[in-house]
């Protein structure tokens, strides 16, 4: 009943004095992963290309704690890692990519997102086997970015995602302190510097914020409605500058983007793809244009920047 939980979500929102100025952005998730295999070197400089505003690194370590951009933890649905080293899977049956040296994460061929059958998680999207992709480390995908801004004169940043913290923790690598020290070694330090660090876990949040004392943009992501409360959107306030919302709970909850913005919160949505558009929407410009125009999110993380990117354009020319 999402027309319910508006209402009372809306009875519950006790809204704080503040504002966002809303320029919205264009994370490109993943890179431009709807036209090459995700967090490769070559979907980054296409969504460089495309016009992304800011290129999505999720990070996990490897056992000699260099950051990797990998989406899961395990190297299982994206890389060759089963055909390379079969006998390094855990009991569980997963290769962990913080049981690989770098060197050996390096020899692995990185392909599109594959389900457990070995089928492809999002049909018709580049070949498997087409051509070789690697796994990047972070300081690669930052030099990548920032050759491109020295050479363009474009200012792109990035949007790391720091994933399973806790976990990693537990196994003896934690991230925070470390992440931080890579950014600040390219020189990511300060509000106003390009780059946001995002999580699902608010206590990594926490530690940099407050532990740590960064003053980064950090963004609490969130893909539960029971998360969806004021009193979570009062705590995340108090360490993080943004959400970034699972795109249905905007849709249950439109009121959460203006709850977000009073407490001086950024939204960032995602994920917007061109070959999986909801089919209350005619086309994902109809999608894109709702989210931002009728939510007025601040910007969105897509497969297909290019969409997002023509999206905006149109509306800045109505105006």
């Amino acid at each position: 009943m999402p027309h319910l939980r508006s209402i009372l979500l809306t009875a519950l929102l006790v809204l704080a004095p503040g504002a966002v100025a809303r320029d919205p952005i264009v994370i490109a998730h993943r890179g431009a992963s709807g036209f090459l295999p995700e967090h490769t070197l070559e979907a980054y400089a296409m969504a460089y290309a495309l016009g992304a505003d800011y290129v999505e690194p999720d990070l996990v370590l490897t056992a000699d704690g260099v950051f990797i951009a990998l989406h899961d933890h395990t190297l299982n649905a994206t890389t060759n890692v089963a055909e390379l080293f079969p006998d390094r899977v855990r009991p569980d049956g997963s290769w962990y990519a913080i049981d690989f040296a770098l060197a050996e994460i390096r020899r692995l061929d990185v392909h599109e997102r594959t389900r457990p059958d070995g089928t492809p998680a999002l049909p018709g999207r580049f070949p498997m086997g087409a051509a070789r992709f690697e796994v990047p480390t972070l300081a690669e995908v930052i030099e990548l970015v920032q050759g491109l801004n020295l050479t363009t004169g474009r200012q792109v940043g990035i949007y790391p995602e720091i994933k399973r913290p806790a976990w990693h923790a537990a196994q003896g690598q934690p991230m925070e302190a470390a992440l931080l020290g890579v950014l600040a070694a390219y020189g990511y330090e300060g509000r106003d510097a390009r780059v946001y660090v995002q999580s699902f876990e608010a206590e990594s949040l926490r530690t940099m914020r407050i532990e740590l004392g960064s003053d980064l943009r950090l963004v609490m992501l969130v893909n539960q409605p029971a998360q969806v409360t004021r009193a979570a959107l009062d705590e995340w306030a108090s360490f993080a500058d943004g959400i970034g919302p699972a795109k249905a709970l905007v849709e249950a909850f439109p009121e959460l983007v203006r709850a977000a913005h009073e407490r001086g919160m950024v939204v960032h949505p995602w994920t917007f793809r061109a070959d999986a558009v909801p089919p209350r929407y005619a086309s994902v410009d109809d999608e894109l244009l709702q989210f931002f125009d009728g939510y007025a999110a601040d910007g969105v993380f897509t497969d297909f920047v290019e969409d997002a990117v023509r999206v905006l354009q149109a509306m800045r020319l109505r105006r």
